[in-house]
């Protein structure tokens, strides 16, 4: 699925303008970024929890050499389905 995917299921569902639509998704999709960007929680009813973790650094090996390397620290992205989801999923696949 992608931006304008959602553009458009708002279009054909909610008779929004096209570009009302998309005014719409990006600043969900903007105010999203914000939070997660400032260290917030995510939590969005019925579909899941993002959340930003942090990674320490590491040592590591490049696969091609077999050297070592050190893996600088960095944020992660973490997204955690709800059991809405999950179900649903899995109710499909069952199916």
């Amino acid at each position: 699925m992608t931006k304008a995917d959602l553009v458009e299921g708002l279009y054909s569902k909610v008779k929004l303008t096209k570009k009302e639509s998309a005014e719409l998704v990006e600043f969900l999709l903007e105010t999203v970024k914000k939070s997660l960007e400032s260290g917030d929680k995510v939590k969005i009813s019925g579909f899941g929890n993002f959340q930003v973790r942090e990674k320490s650094g590491r040592s590591g090996r490049n696969p091609q050499t077999g050297r070592p390397i050190q893996i600088a620290a960095r944020r992660v992205l973490a997204f955690h389905p709800s059991q809405v989801l999950r179900d649903a999923l899995n109710t499909r696949e069952s199916e």
